[in-house]
């Protein structure tokens, strides 16, 4: 199969959808089918980018590829009708990597209205302001040669797939990882106009996978759909490079978080039950230790909370490694005893988890959204009441306090996430939805195209007899 796969860039940071394209397109590949990643908005921040590997690109290196609905031309479009008539050399210049990862760099700077009206906008597809952007997508891949199938990395993009179908003639099938968390946080009349806009494009759809069963029922309750008419693919990992057992743990405990350096993923809640960790007998030596993605936007609150931990006396004890790769990630989740990532909104899927199974570190998470299923599948973690910081803390007390229970679920962890959450486990799962998604729109298209003929016959006769 020749499969597209659009997935949205952030710039200048690791994200969990960015990932996970990644990985499936690299397993897709592996499975010879001639699979590429097209960046959206803005470029993406890959593991590959640290690999000198180029396994997702169309060919070449992966920065040959264009950015498409580049993120700058998508502003400037939806804020002037004079921008929506520019050529295409004007454009270009700011579809610029160098510039988009300027504006990247000045997230949060966007207006709630704004970004409601941008997300309406393109979810309007060919009747929004970004057709231009949409046109110049399509004339791309038709100049390529035309894909099998396009997938969408998430519902917020589903408003082109009606005009892919129609210009292409080929089916699109979309991934929802997510959005919900987004599209409630708009402010109204573009909230709703939004969501009613999703549930308009989901039923267009070809298919839709949903990254895990949670995820699937959310989804398929809030888009007013069957079940039926949501596939469940779980997401998977590349681990090749991940060892499955952590480092002796000869410089003491590390309770570890592996996630955006933000509210939403509940690192306010992990400091607070770190410092009453601190208080308690035989951890005093405990250490935290914070990984991942930080834009500007994030910054504040870390400051907040390294002014937290210094008036609790604990600032040393604690380190925040912002916007690592892949081989930094890995080294941070060797050391790291216990992960805990204490989200408290509806999580898809939860990609870190996985990532600390692969790793061998056990995780404590909360008792809702895909957790448990995740806990449950693998064995690799126990479970906190959410929102709970005392019951939190209790939990992280008793599995820092138990090497042998630690190492028992870390063990179960890394067997469980090779044997059931691979990259290849995912791609094999994403391959049968495509394969009967293609079939589908084969056979749906030979039907039209008797009916036509039919049609086509009873009238000729009609006109012979009259």
């Amino acid at each position: 199969m020749r499969i597209v796969q659009l997935t949205p860039g952030t710039g200048n940071f690791h994200c969990g959808g960015c990932l996970r394209d990644e990985a499936l397109i690299k397993a897709l590949r592996q499975r010879n089918h001639d699979a590429v990643m097209l960046p959206l908005y803005l470029p993406t921040v890959l593991d590959s980018d640290h690999r000198n590997d180029d396994s997702t690109a169309p060919s070449g290196s992966a920065a040959e590829v264009p950015v498409f609905f580049g993120g700058v031309n998508v502003y400037l479009q939806q804020k002037s009708g004079l921008f929506r008539h520019t050529p295409r050399w004007f454009d270009r210049f700011w579809d610029n990597r160098w510039l988009l990862k300027k504006a990247a760099a000045r997230s949060g700077m966007t207006r709630a209205r704004d970004l409601g009206e941008m997300t309406v906008s393109m979810l309007q597809g060919r009747h929004g302001r970004q057709v231009k952007e949409l046109d110049r997508l399509l004339d791309w891949l038709e100049n390529q040669g035309k894909p099998d199938v396009v997938c969408i990395s998430n519902a917020l993009l589903l408003g082109m797939a009606g005009s892919i179908q129609d210009r292409l003639g080929v089916p699109v099938v979309g991934t929802l990882q997510g959005e919900d968390g987004f599209l409630d946080s708009l402010p109204e009349p573009w909230r709703q106009d939004a969501w009613a806009l999703v549930a308009e494009s989901a039923r267009k759809t070809d298919a839709l996978i949903a990254v895990s069963p949670y995820y699937g029922k959310i989804m398929s309750d809030r888009l007013g759909l069957s079940l039926d008419a949501i596939d469940v693919v779980q997401n998977g990992i590349d681990a090749s490079d991940m060892p499955a057992e952590r480092r002796h743990e000869q410089t003491g405990l590390t309770l570890g978080y592996l996630a955006r350096l933000c509210e939403v993923k509940g690192l306010r809640m992990l400091v607070e039950a770190f410092i009453r960790l601190k208080q308690r007998p035989e951890l005093n030596d405990l250490r935290l230790l914070a990984v991942g993605a930080a834009t500007a936007s994030d910054e504040p609150l870390i400051d907040e909370l390294k002014q937290r931990l210094a008036d609790a006396g604990h600032e040393d004890d604690v380190e925040f490694r912002r916007n690592v790769g892949r081989a930094e990630k890995i080294a941070a989740l060797r050391e790291m005893s216990v992960l805990s990532v204490p989200a408290e909104y509806g999580e898809a899927f939860g990609l870190y988890v996985v990532e600390a199974m692969a790793c061998g570190v056990p995780v404590v998470q909360p008792d809702h959204a895909a957790f448990p299923d995740l806990i449950s599948a693998t064995g690799g973690g126990i479970l906190y009441r959410c929102g709970d910081v005392a019951s939190l803390t209790d939990q992280l007390d008793g599995l820092l306090r138990d090497a042998e229970r630690r190492t028992a679920l870390g063990t179960a962890g890394a067997r469980s996430v090779r044997e059931r959450f691979s990259h290849h486990n995912m791609a094999e799962g994403i391959e049968r939805v495509l394969q009967r998604t293609i079939a589908t729109a084969k056979n749906r298209g030979k039907t039209d195209s008797t009916t036509k003929s039919a049609r086509s016959n009873a009238l000729s006769l009609a006109e012979g007899v009259a």
